[in-house]
């Protein structure tokens, strides 16, 4: 810290040893001595005074630089001493502003193999990797981890087919995942349930509302999504696919004209094998609004499985006016070749 009162003290120091000099000019061999100690303290003084003056950065070592500035002054006696306090001014009222640079400098993240992974795959390049036994097991691990930054629909039927691999290693996490994916639906499904409940007790059950309408709503999507991820098999699927049209309908008759519930229910009852009321389903979603686009592939799928070929064409020959159906359009193609 400044302390004024040191440069004020080398100052008169500096003052009486001048002053000696001229007062003791009968006696030279006292007046140089009296001069050499009174400069001597008045250049530590100073020297003490201008450190503080000085950046942290060099004034270490401490002692080494205080002897060093105390060594200039006491050489030059009077140039030092002045130029020494001047310097001392200067640094104390017109010191440059610091300049701090706004850029800092930051640890690289450690690099993540399983992103690296993630990226370099497609579904049907991973479908490969992850079933080829000559590759090392490791790298396969990393493949099969990589599958929780990526969609339910797509992980869900590359870790079911994990499932049959020789490598126990592999099935136990492929198991593990998988049970993640439907254990989050699941957990969901208790809420809504609740949430269904409390709302049949504040509306009533013959009069449900909009609190009723979300919940029932959100169930019929939520065992919607154990087909979608196809999480489901079996007799499982079979219950998800009957609650979410139960819900569905549900939905359905507090909204009669959603195009999407519609869209919905004739989807639940195509996998349900309900062929008829399915294609009644689906052309009220039309009827209602919803692009053909999202209507006729389905449309064309229950048509081909109802072995109906020529209405089958006939629908995809609708869908070829469509350029906006770039995964479609082989299967567009072939049904529109003449």
């Amino acid at each position: 810290m400044l302390n004024p009162k040191l440069g004020l003290s080398a100052v008169f120091m500096e003052l009486a040893a001048w002053s000696g000099i001229l007062l003791l000019h009968e006696s030279s061999d006292t007046a140089l001595i009296s001069y050499l100690l009174a400069h001597a303290l008045a250049s530590a003084l100073l020297s003490l005074f201008v450190l503080p003056l000085l950046p942290a950065t060099q004034t270490r070592p401490r002692l080494p630089m205080l002897a060093l500035l105390m060594l200039w002054i006491y050489a030059v006696p009077i140039a030092g001493f002045l130029g020494m306090l001047a310097g001392a001014l200067v640094l104390r009222f017109y010191r440059s502003p610091s300049t701090h640079s706004t850029f800092e400098s930051l640890q690289l993240p450690e690099f993540d193999q399983h992103q690296r992974i993630k990226g370099s795959f497609r579904q049907t390049g991973l479908r490969s990797f992850l079933g080829n036994p000559e590759v090392p097991q490791k790298d396969r691990m990393r493949a099969l981890v990589s599958l929780q930054h990526v969609s339910g629909r797509v992980a869900s039927p590359l870790l079911r087919n994990v499932l049959n691999d020789p490598s126990e290693d592999l099935r136990l996490l492929a198991y593990g995942m998988l049970d993640t994916l439907e254990q989050r639906i699941s957990r969901a499904v208790d809420l809504e349930l609740k949430a269904l409940r409390a709302a049949q007790a504040e509306e009533g059950p013959e009069h449900p509302g909009p609190l009723t309408l979300k919940a029932v709503h959100n169930l019929s999507d939520l065992y919607w999504e154990f087909i979608y991820q196809d999480l489901a098999q079996g007799d499982l699927r079979e219950y998800a696919s009957r609650e979410s049209l139960r819900y569905g309908e549900q939905a359905l008759a507090l909204q009669p004209d959603s195009a999407l519930l519609c869209l919905r229910r004739g989807l639940l009852l195509h996998e349900l094998g309900q062929f008829e009321e399915a294609s009644q389903a689906y052309d009220k979603a039309h009827a209602l609004g919803l692009p053909a686009t999202r209507v006729l592939p389905y449309q064309a799928e229950l048509c081909f499985e109802r072995r109906d070929f020529t209405r089958t064409r006939e629908l995809m020959q609708q869908l070829d006016q469509w350029s906006a159906l770039p995964r479609l359009r082989p299967i567009i193609d072939y049904w529109s070749a003449r």
